[in-house]
Parts: structure tokens; C-alpha cells; sequence
């Protein structure tokens, strides 16, 4: 994989994705067939690989593969081979190079303490920093993901106990991490202190369950109990669950495009529910930008809950006005030049029923290159319509994210280059508006942005972000080194 590999790969459907998801379960007979039905549950934050390390007591086992978590965990023999009573596991996305399975979490090592398996949501900013001193110092990798800084960290840390090393060791990261790890007879959750990724803890009986979203503990049919808290680290062992907050108290900064497409619909996370937040925020959009139409229409499927909230706000009529068809997998090949316009219909077609001669707003949650909104909407003209204006419930995307997303970098995002106007014309659609950053966090949290200290993470719209880039100097427009950090800590998790 070179660095300049990530410019010329294709997005599934030119959206941002979530990097993983992670999982953990302490005190259950079954902690592995429950981490495989909790990474079932979050496989929308990572289809390329996933991995479960569990624990019996005296041994570690560990299963990594590549592909969805059904394909490698769908069998007694392989989940009856992840004995013990404790497990992690973690879901894998990226869209950089090869996949190897060196670099499927959770990654795992031996230490003088005994054996450690982390699985890490999130991306370390300093990663490559950090990577380049460890290797002088004579640390020997085996993968390319910053995950793996963290393990060497750890055992290079002169603490005794395990929860002292590992406080040693993040105390020198920059970056945002949620972490699900597992020593002998131990569980720990971690976030980082501001918080951006999530991380929540379940119940199920005696059984404690440690997972990205509340969707993975609904599949265990475990209760929820509360959200890890921004700088938290939670022990849990026999003897119980222990917390410590050891890192300066700074104000929580969750990332807001949770709330807007990463998060599954059916989770709640920070106490506000995923779906009941999309529809606010897309009856925001329609206060904020109303037109004149018959007929409101998602782009499938994550532009349903924003387009509902929408056509009950305006009270114009929502319908699926496009189809989709789930059964096409993301690594689908267009066979030749002739049909490769044709791609976008094997995963949407216009239901002309409801679109002809129709004056059409078209919801969608986010525009990133912007090469799927305009293949949609002249799949939209040619289905009939007789006008097409696109509403998106989100800002503009104008920056990289570097805390745990796959993104482009920032001369590849249409909002970064053209204007609202310039950009309906590239997409072909008679108007286009997005939310307002206000209106965002009016919908999501109901209160205003504080300019001074933004309540959450937006650096993708604002361009303010909230951990320091060390590995490019605290220049996040320099699309050379951002390659570099795409490929270290984003494309090679």
C-alpha cells in the first residue's frame, strides 16, 4: 500500500464511514458466541474484518479473519474454540490497499503481566510520531495500525500493574480512542477524555458487556446501564467493576456525525436515540429551507429517518420514491467501461410511480465527493421528475476527519471546493441547502453552539479540531502528510 493509493479508491455509495467497532463481555460461559452476536449487531462500523480473543483462565484464544462477522462466526467449531468466560472483539473498515490479517484487531501480546488483547475505535494523531520514536528505541512492529503504538507503549511503561501501565502509555497519545481490552481475569473500557467516540456498558444477569452501541447489547438481550464517561476507565473483574478518571477533567466533545449517520438507528447513545434525532434534525432542515413540492423522498437508507422528519415538518408527502436493493454486496466489480454508468442502479432505482412529473425534494444525510448525489439524481429526472431540489441534514463537509473516520482528503470533498450554487449545478438539481451548524445543534442537543468551546466534535463541517494534529504540524489542509496518516492509523486498521 503506498500513501497515494487512497486518492484513486472508490467510497461505498461516497459516504464516510465509521473505522470499527468493539465489543467486550466478563463472567459469561459464552462471552464468545455473545462478542459474535455483538459484532453482528455493529457491523455497519466495519465490513472488511473482525476478530475475537477470549480468555478461560489460563489460556487465550484468538480467531481473525477477513470479511463480515457471519461469514467467520457462524459455526460451533469456531466459536466452541474461543473458550473462557471473558472476550473482546472488534469490527475492521477500511477502503486503503490490501486487507492483512496482521492488521485485524484485536491485536494481542504477551507482557511480563501476562497476555493483553486491545481492540481500539478511534485514530491516534500523533500515531505516526510516536510509531517513528518506538521504532528507534528498538520496538519491533508487526502491523501498520496505531493500535499496535499503543501495545508497545504499554510495554515499555516502567508501572507494575496492568491499569497503571496502560494510563502510562495514553497519557502519551493524542487522538480519540474507545478501547475494549482484556488481561487475565480482567475487562477494560476506556475513552478518551473528550470523548469523541462512543463506548456504553450493558447487563445481562452478572454478566457485563462493554460495546460501541446500545444495538449490540440489544442483540445479547442485555439491559443498558450508562455510557463510559469521557476520560473513564473502567475495570471489571470478579470482584467487581471499579472506575478512575486519571487524565485533566476537558470539556466532552462526542462526534455529532454520530447523530447523523454512523450510529445505527435503533441506539441511543450520550441519552439521545439515533432515529428520534434524525427526524428532528431533518424537520430543522425543513424550517430552515423550505420549497415548493409534491413529494418527499429519501435517498435509501439513510436519508429515511431526516426525509420523515422533513415531510412532517413541511407536511409535504414522504415516499419511496427509491428503491433500493440490498442484496448487492460492496465489493461488487463492473465488468466493463459500457455499463460502468450503470453501477448506481444495482444498488437504487427510481420508483417511477411516485416520481413522475412530481416536483421532487430529494433528503439525504450527507454529500462527501458528491459523484453518487448527481448519479441519483439523474436517476431521479429519468424516472420522471419534473424538478428536483436536494435538502441534506447535515452541513457542509468541509474537512477531514482524523479521529477515527475513512475520509478523503480535503481537495477530494465537493464542499471544500465549490459553493452551495456551484455545487447544485455539478449534481444537476434545480436547488440545494444544507442545515446550518446551528440548526445542527439546535436538532441534536437543542441548544446553541457555544463558538468558543463547541459542545461536539465538528471538525469535518467547521474545520475546528479539538486534538491537536501533531503528525502534520497543525496543518490539516496539507493533503500530502494527510495521505500518510490515512494510510498509517485510517486505511490499514
Amino acid at each position: 500500500m503506498t500513501a497515494t493509493d487512497i486518492s484513486n479508491l472508490p467510497f461505498d455509495d461516497d459516504k464516510l464511514h465509521e473505522e470499527c467497532g468493539v465489543f467486550g463481555v466478563f463472567g459469561h460461559s459464552d462471552a464468545s458466541a455473545h462478542t459474535a452476536l455483538g459484532l453482528h449487531a455493529l457491523q455497519h462500523r466495519g465490513q472488511e474484518a473482525a476478530g475475537i480473543v477470549s480468555y478461560d483462565g489460563q489460556h487465550f484464544y484468538t480467531h481473525r479473519a477477513l470479511g463480515l462477522v457471519g461469514d467467520n462466526f457462524n459455526s460451533a467449531d469456531v466459536i466452541g474454540k474461543l473458550k473462557g468466560h471473558i472476550a473482546v472483539g472488534h469490527n475492521r473498515y477500511s477502503t486503503t490497499g490490501d486487507t492483512l490479517l496482521r492488521n485485524v484487531q484485536p491485536l494481542y501480546g504477551d507482557f511480563s503481566f501476562g497476555g493483553l488483547a486491545v481492540a481500539h475505535n478511534g485514530n491516534l494523531t500523533n500515531a505516526m510520531t510516536l510509531r517513528k520514536q518506538l521504532i528507534e528505541n528498538g520496538c519491533l512492529f508487526q502491523s501498520t495500525s496505531d493500535t499496535e503504538v499503543i501495545i508497545h507503549l504499554i510495554a515499555l511503561s516502567k508501572k507494575t500493574s496492568v491499569e497503571d501501565r496502560l494510563v502510562d502509555a495514553l497519557t502519551r497519545v493524542e487522538g480519540a480512542y474507545s478501547l475494549v481490552a482484556m488481561a487475565d481475569d480482567m475487562l477494560i473500557g476506556v475513552r478518551d477524555p473528550l470523548g469523541i467516540r462512543p463506548l456504553v456498558m450493558g447487563k445481562l444477569g452478572d454478566t457485563i458487556l462493554l460495546a460501541s452501541e446500545t444495538c449490540a447489547l440489544d442483540i445479547c438481550g442485555a439491559e443498558f446501564v450508562r455510557d463510559i464517561e469521557p476520560g473513564e476507565i473502567v475495570i471489571i473483574t470478579a470482584q467487581g467493576m471499579r472506575s478512575i478518571k486519571p487524565f485533566p477533567k476537558v470539556q466532552k466533545r462526542f462526534c455529532i456525525f454520530e447523530y447523523i449517520y454512523f450510529a445505527r438507528p435503533d441506539s441511543s447513545t450520550e441519552g439521545r436515540n439515533v432515529y428520534e434525532t434524525r427526524k428532528r434534525i431533518g424537520a430543522q432542515l425543513a424550517q430552515e429551507s423550505p420549497v415548493d413540492a409534491d413529494v418527499v423522498v429519501p435517498v435509501p437508507d439513510s436519508g429515511i429517518p431526516g426525509a420523515l422528519g422533513y415531510a412532517n415538518q413541511s407536511g409535504i408527502p414522504f415516499e419511496l420514491g427509491i428503491i433500493r436493493n440490498h442484496y448487492v454486496g460492496r465489493t461488487f466489480i463492473e465488468p466493463s467501461d459500457q455499463v460502468r454508468h450503470l453501477g448506481v442502479k444495482l444498488k437504487h432505482n427510481g420508483n417511477r410511480a411516485m416520481l413522475k412529473d412530481k416536483r421532487v425534494i430529494l433528503v439525504d444525510d450527507s454529500i462527501v465527493r458528491g459523484t453518487t448525489s448527481k448519479k441519483i439524481v439523474n436517476m431521479v429526472r429519468d424516472a420522471g421528475a419534473k424538478e428536483v431540489h436536494m435538502r441534506i441534514a447535515s452541513p457542509p463537509t468541509t474537512h477531514s476527519c482524523f479521529y477515527g473516520v475513512d475520509t478523503p482528503t480535503r481537495d477530494q470533498l465537493l464542499a471544500a471546493r465549490y459553493d452551495v450554487a456551484e455545487m447544485a449545478k455539478l449534481i444537476h438539481v434545480d436547488s440545494l441547502a444544507f442545515i446550518s451548524l446551528d440548526g445542527m445543534y439546535r436538532a441534536v442537543a437543542d441548544v446553541k453552539r457555544n463558538n468558543k468551546s463547541p459542545q461536539f466534535c465538528d471538525a469535518c463541517f467547521s474545520g475546528e479540531y479539538p486534538v491537536p494534529l501533531t503528525d502534520f504540524d497543525g496543518q490539516s489542509t496539507n493533503t500530502s502528510k494527510q495521505k500518510d496518516l490515512i494510510t498509517l492509523v485510517s486505511g490499514q486498521k
